[in-house]
């Protein structure tokens, strides 16, 4: 996603040169890329007030590469996916004994040890606040990342840090946020070329575009076929 929106960027900067005949830097954000492939769910909970499912579980390649429920139902992603990381979780867990286990030396033979490893590992952390478990995994350099559920985007200090988010009136009216396409052009992020359109909003002018007439635009509407906002 970040190359191809890259490359979408590219182009665009060279359109407009040919324009302008100045060229302009293009970005593109790996987060920001995350946030606009959740945009629809996002805007499902906006109109709907729901919130989405997540996606079934996968099978993973790494031994621990996984969301864990720990205290208070909290959620985290952690990840130990080599020998060398492997070392360092089970040292700063307390978990010698694992560590020494013959069946869990590489990482594949972990993959194989899933079914009665990642339960017991589950139990062992069941107990941590989501919150802690970063820590620690930051302190020793383990990857991780806190579960951010789309409807709670909304509210990401960071996308509301680097402007992520634009203001958007839904058709009965409400007020909320969409994200903006994941690349800047000279630093300025695209921003939304029109808003979300009300039933009908465009009738006239889209069927204008294809060859009908006003009289003719009128007489769909009057039989019902088409929808708008006012008689032509």
């Amino acid at each position: 996603m970040g190359g191809m929106f890259g490359a979408l960027g590219a182009m665009a900067a060279l359109a407009q040169r040919e324009h302008t005949g100045a060229g302009m830097e293009v970005q593109a954000s790996l987060f920001e890329n995350n946030v606009f492939l959740v945009g629809q769910h996002m805007m499902q909970h906006a109109m709907t007030g729901r919130a989405p499912a997540p996606m079934p579980t996968r099978i993973s390649a790494w031994a621990v590469y996984d969301v864990f429920t720990v205290k208070d139902g909290e959620q985290v992603f952690l990840a130990v996916v080599s020998d060398k990381q492997w070392d360092i979780f089970c040292r700063a867990f307390g978990l010698a004994d694992w560590l020494a286990d013959p069946r869990l030396k590489t990482n594949n033979d972990r993959v194989q040890a899933r079914d009665w490893l990642l339960p017991q590992l589950r139990a062992h952390l069941a107990g941590y606040r989501a919150s802690e478990l970063a820590a620690m995994f930051e302190r020793e350099g383990l990857p991780f990342a806190p579960i951010t559920r789309p409807e709670q985007l909304f509210d990401d200090p960071h996308l509301k840090a680097t402007g992520g988010l634009a203001p958007v009136t839904l058709p009965d009216g409400r007020e909320t946020r969409v994200p903006l396409a994941p690349l800047t052009l000279d630093g300025v992020q695209p921003p939304i070329r029109l808003q979300p359109p009300a039933v009908g909003e465009h009738t006239d002018e889209l069927l204008r575009a294809v060859g009908y007439r006003d009289d003719e635009i009128a007489a769909l509407k009057a039989r019902h076929i088409t929808q708008g906002d006012k008689p032509s």
